[in-house]
């Protein structure tokens, strides 16, 4: 294999220095005039017509705090005019919290989502962190707000979606805003030292992993409001952006890193304590990509399969093959298996011969099944967070969420 894709080659760290320099210059052009990020489209340019949404503000926000710790040319203001979106046109100074977005003339989309909610929290704590004045009263602010509405202590878990007024909560439950919120938890407990949100991220883990075994190490996305599984959620819209039916390999990889992140972290002390934890996120990868690797004859991931592990929808999405990624090379890192080191290898040929788009830049975010790009479920190239953690991942200390081990490194 070309050691342009092997881990821990000169060459492999070069590839990855090259992508993420090329995804910080991509985003450049994402912010409004009121902060709020645009939708990137194919070439980087701005979708004026389409909503400033509060989950892809937050993410650029934490995409730049770190490009800021790189020392990439502009990223201090673009941190900035993100946090100015977080902290101006985005928040709901009426009702408290974050408006899901605004459409192209300034129409409040309804609902309070989990989802971005957690987003913000992750944007605040890397940029408080990148020395953005702003971010520390943004990050108490929005800690406070999660604790009040979404966080529910007796469950171990959180809540999805409230009304914009946070009057009424819908019943629906879900593992995609618990996955998020594992990610902000851990990252507010390295960049404050404040272990309450390490120890609610396990809680959360500990039920995941109950599901999990239940299903055959095929994570359960969708619940009723008594945390039943719902099977058969959306499968007449199989593939819904955030709601599809079915299992999603691509979080069942995803899981298995902030899995990993959180028993390395918790257990410093007693690693012999991690080691369940590390066995159960090799076998929620492996699962997952046992599942969705070139099961329909060509490279690449499915987006989604049913219970059983037949591909429901074959599309292949950037976002997973990120994930899959930082993953690999996580597993590697813990393990010392040279299957991962094997995986990590495919999954980069796989993107640099198919996925990254070497014309316009950044990575093409679905392709079908022959790996044509399509637009159905994901048109343009809306933010860089996943592809930009992919660049980084793979090379960063293993127990630290991805913007304090940048600062980490940085410092060497």
């Amino acid at each position: 294999m070309n050691k342009k894709y092997c881990i821990d080659t000169e060459e492999n760290k070069q590839f990855l220095k090259e992508l993420r320099e090329e995804l910080l210059r991509f985003g450049h052009r994402f912010p409004s005039s009121g902060g709020g990020s645009y939708y990137l489209g194919d070439d980087g340019a701005p979708w004026k017509e389409r909503s400033r949404e509060t989950w892809i503000t937050s993410r650029m926000a934490h995409v730049y705090s770190i490009g800021k710790m790189l020392s990439h040319e502009g990223s201090t203001e673009l941190v900035h005019v993100a946090i100015k979106g977080l902290t101006g046109e985005l928040h709901d100074k009426e009702h408290g919290g974050w408006y899901a977005g605004l459409t192209a003339d300034g129409t409040v989309l309804p609902g309070k989502q989990c989802y971005a909610h957690a987003f913000v929290i992750l944007a605040a704590s890397s940029a408080y962190l990148a020395g953005c004045a702003d971010a520390e009263p943004l990050l108490k602010e929005a800690l406070a707000l999660y604790d009040a509405r979404f966080w529910n202590e007796d469950e171990g878990l959180s809540c999805d979606i409230w009304n914009t007024e946070f009057e009424i909560l819908d019943e629906y439950r879900g593992l995609n805003a618990n996955m998020h919120t594992v990610e902000a938890f851990l990252a507010v407990a390295d960049v404050r030292g404040d272990e309450t949100y390490r120890v609610r991220a396990g809680r959360i883990i500990d039920r995941v992993l109950g599901w999990a075994k239940e299903n055959d190490w095929r994570i359960p996305e969708h619940f009723t409001r008594d945390w039943v599984p719902d099977l058969d959620c959306n499968k007449e819209k199989p593939d819904d952006p955030f709601k599809p039916y079915g299992a999603t390999p691509g979080h069942g990889i995803e899981w298995a890193r902030l899995i990993t992140q959180w028993a390395l972290s918790s257990f410093r002390d007693t690693k012999e304590s991690a080691v369940r934890y590390i066995e159960a996120a090799e076998c929620l990868y492996n699962r997952a990509v046992d599942d969705a690797w070139n099961r329909d004859g060509a490279p690449g991931l499915v987006y989604t399969t049913d219970w059983n592990g037949t591909p429901v929808v074959h599309d292949r999405m950037h976002w997973t093959l990120a994930e899959a990624i930082n993953t690999s090379a996580v597993l590697y890192r813990v393990t010392g298996k040279e299957k991962y080191a094997a995986d990590y290898g495919k999954f980069m040929e796989y993107l640099d011969t198919t996925v990254h788009d070497k014309e316009n830049g950044s990575w093409f975010h679905q392709l079908d099944r022959e790996n044509r790009v399509i637009g159905t479920v994901w048109p343009g190239k809306s933010d860089l967070y996943h592809a930009l953690q992919a660049t980084l991942i793979p090379y960063a200390p293993v127990e630290l969420s991805i913007a304090p081990a940048v600062r980490k490194m940085s410092k060497r």
